[in-house]
């Protein structure tokens, strides 16, 4: 059986990104607080990374938090922000003890001082690992990081670095926040909602996608594998005709 499971896997998806929608509403359904939800979200964080390797997922961006969450109640945003503290402290040393890189993409000015320190410290530390590639996505929105990224791309033209005929759809992934990273095979979203919500939009280009019904606390490393294997039945044309 275990053989038959690697072989289903083995045309996995080798980039999954994932809107972790639903954490409110699992808390609100149990009479808690939203933030119980996030604190439940968090632990479920660290129980899917931990399944990349055995699913064949090199890569794995999550959706922390969005541009437009500021939007939220202060008291919610300020608990998240305090739980993203909180998690960077926590799991450091496990992160780094079990070969994953940590890399943040967004706009980090709007962000605590503190919070981007371990944020910075936390790159740092992991930079030489290589087992998964872990990338949070905090106050980042998919517009925004496209607007940032032409700003960059401008300034260069207007400094000569850059003529504007050699520009095409391979120059402004240059200057995305992801230039490192392969683009996402596969964003599946928690909670039932089918909208991509502003995230990844140019990466997610070819991306599949899975909407699934489950919100994300209750997202496990074995429904995970469902997902995976899902994807591995999937025919991927990128434009072209099947055969």
């Amino acid at each position: 059986m275990a053989a038959d499971t690697s072989r289903e896997l083995r045309s996995g998806p080798r980039h999954v990104a994932i809107i972790m929608d639903g954490n409110g509403r699992w808390a609100q359904a149990r009479g808690r607080p939203r933030l119980f939800g996030h604190h439940a979200g968090a632990k479920r964080v660290k129980e899917n990374v931990r399944a990349c390797p055995e699913l064949g997922v090199k890569y794995l961006t999550i959706f922390g938090f969005s541009t437009e969450n500021w939007k939220r109640t202060q008291s919610e945003v300020a608990g998240l922000m305090s739980l993203f503290r909180q998690y960077i402290r926590k799991e450091a040393r496990a992160l780094k003890a079990e070969g994953v890189r940590v890399r943040f993409i967004g706009d980090r000015v709007r962000l605590d001082e503190k919070l981007v320190a371990l944020m910075d410290e936390l790159e740092l530390m992991t930079a030489d690992n290589d087992t998964t590639h872990l990338t949070i996505a905090l106050n980042y929105g998919g517009r925004d990081e496209v607007a940032r990224a032409t700003k960059r791309l401008a300034r260069d033209v207007a400094a000569g670095h850059l003529d504007p005929d050699d520009i095409d759809e391979e120059t402004l992934p240059k200057y995305l926040d992801t230039y490192v990273l392969p683009d996402p095979d596969l964003v599946i979203r928690t909670s039932g909602e089918a909208r991509v919500s502003n995230f990844l939009l140019w990466q997610s280009a070819y991306s599949e996608y899975e909407f699934i019904d489950t919100l994300w606390p209750d997202f496990t490393p074995e429904e995970f594998r469902r997902v995976v294997q899902s994807f591995c039945q999937r025919d991927r044309r990128f434009g072209a005709a099947s055969v």
